[in-house]
């Protein structure tokens, strides 16, 4: 029974240790950046649907 109380005791201060140190560790996310990625994805969406549209109209 004695084993099993230091057990916990040790279980319990480790887990504050722990989360005392994730509290104090973490900071916010980094604001995300555009690289231009999404914008270039975006226009070439654009130009695809547009061929496909005059391929459409052509036959």
């Amino acid at each position: 029974m004695e084993l099993m109380r230091v057990s916990f005791t040790v279980m319990t201060i480790l887990a504050l240790v722990v989360a005392i140190n994730a509290q104090s560790s973490s900071s916010p996310a980094p604001a995300p950046a555009s690289d231009g990625v999404a914008i270039d994805q975006g226009i070439a969406y654009v130009l695809m649907l547009a061929a496909l549209v005059l391929t459409y109209l052509i036959h």
